[in-house]
């Protein structure tokens, strides 16, 4: 790295938990703030649902667009480690216009090399996850997996942002995938032809008009869209102020660290990040934030170890529930065990942000799990396998499967401003990492900056 700037820093944010921890609304706080110029999208893509209320009450939930654009002049960068969907990015758009912001996509620049999800990917994906059955792995549906699976076994005969302005290249390409992933899925598409939820999807693989019909719909977004070369995000982070780099995701669930095989194809801690401040040589400081819930949750199946049916009944989440897709979405205590694991995995963070206190109001005592009992005994840290060994990840699946929580209660004073206290103390021993912001509620103003807790 450059020597440190004054005036310049960089505010990491990654999920130390499955995600929906509140990624969103805290790089929305983060913004308001904060000099925040732009903020920067550095792994996985369309299937991001992060949950933002503005202070004057509008609700939006963003996918593809950095969670601050609600704030007027904040950018959004899309880096090489965003997997694109032109279409659904046109539909947030209208979205967002619908509630006042009407300079989305003017305020967004998009790497060249920031590789695009097309109907034929998106088609595979869900065929996929149809044809597992009750084994489903929890997919989004949205093709996230599939791209960047083709990208690692095609390379440059993906489609990339960069394509979407060469016709001739990008129909040739698209012509190509819809082939290959045609053939790719032959098996499954007839293990698949009997189901209906699975119609629409092989008509995607198998009718030629697709392709005219999508090139038609991307008109708009390809007539419009800023797409640049990869280098110009070095000028982006020369520029005085603030930036936020927004993860995706959550590390519990990364490509190489999460527990296989319910896991996601997107690298979900600093590392990506990290390779690009180093690459464009950025010389201002760096914070690493871990967001993570006052409690826990996860969506869709795999291990969760303090999951607790009473507690989701007793706070049911507005934005999180059943789909077809993810499935359930589940509720539990607090878990020091896996966030420390998640800690490592990420080598480690400056600060957490802990969001949802206000969920726990009504409840009268509060618990964190510290230790797992496991059939080899106690276990009060994960251990950190060799990387990039998924045989090593599925192991540590099936154990986490059968472990049951060590809990201790973390808060059971009669004011609710008491038992927050006393939870973040506890945090932050179990965890050894302080706890710099507390969310009370959904929007910047229910966000409290924290100091001198450790």
């Amino acid at each position: 790295m450059a020597a440190h700037t004054r005036g310049r820093e960089a505010h990491v944010v990654v999920d130390l938990t499955f995600g929906d921890a509140g990624k969103g609304t805290i790089t929305d706080f983060l913004a308001r703030t904060r000099p925040v110029h732009t903020v920067i999208r550095f792994n996985g893509g369309a299937q991001a649902g992060h949950n933002v209320v503005a202070p004057d009450g509008r609700h939006h939930t963003f996918s593809q667009f950095g969670s601050a654009t609600f704030i007027p002049g904040v950018r959004t960068h899309l880096s090489r480690y965003m997997i694109l969907n032109p279409l659904s990015m046109l539909v947030e758009e209208r979205a967002l216009n619908a509630l006042g912001v009407i300079d989305a996509l003017e305020r967004t620049s998009i790497s060249a090399e920031a590789l695009v999800i097309t109907p034929f990917q998106r088609a595979a994906n869900r065929l996929r996850e149809i044809s597992r059955g009750e084994g489903r792995h929890g997919s989004c549906g949205m093709g996230i997996g599939e791209t960047q699976a083709d990208s690692q076994l095609l390379g440059r005969a993906v489609v990339r942002a960069g394509d979407l302005r060469d016709l001739t290249t990008l129909r040739r390409k698209l012509g190509w995938l819809q082939v290959h992933k045609r053939g790719q899925m032959r098996d499954t598409i007839e293990r698949c032809r009997s189901f209906p939820v699975a119609a629409e999807e092989i008509r995607q693989l198998e009718d030629v008009g697709i392709i005219d019909a999508y090139l038609e719909q991307l008109e708009p977004f390809v007539g419009r869209a800023d797409v640049i070369p990869d280098y110009f995000l070095e000028g982006v982070l020369r520029r005085t102020g603030d930036v936020v780099f927004e993860g995706a995701q959550g590390v519990l669930i990364d490509e190489w660290r999460g527990f296989d095989p319910y896991t996601t194809w997107s690298t979900c801690t600093f590392k990506n990040a990290f390779d690009l401040l180093r690459e464009y040589g950025y010389g201002g400081s760096i914070a690493k934030i871990g967001v993570v819930r006052a409690y826990a949750s996860r969506h869709g199946p795999g291990p969760f170890v303090t999951e607790d049916a009473d507690l989701g009944a007793a706070i049911p989440d507005l934005h999180n529930r059943m789909d077809d897709w993810q499935r359930n979405f589940r509720v539990g205590w607090f878990d020091a065990v896996s966030t420390r694991y998640a800690i490592a995995a990420c080598e480690g963070v400056d600060s957490l942000a802990v969001t949802g206190f206000d969920r726990l109001r009504d409840i009268p005592e509060w618990k964190v799990c510290e230790a797992y009992e496991t059939t080899q005994g106690r276990m009060e840290d994960i251990p950190l396998g060799p990387a990039r060994d998924l045989s090593y990840q599925t192991a540590l699946t099936g154990s986490l499967m059968k472990a049951k929580p060590v809990y201790r209660v973390s808060a059971s004073a009669e004011r609710f401003e008491t038992r927050v206290d006393q939870h973040i103390v506890q945090i932050e021993a179990q965890i050894g990492v302080p706890v710099r912001i507390a969310s009370f509620g959904p929007t910047a103003d229910d966000k409290k900056v924290l100091r001198g807790t450790r």
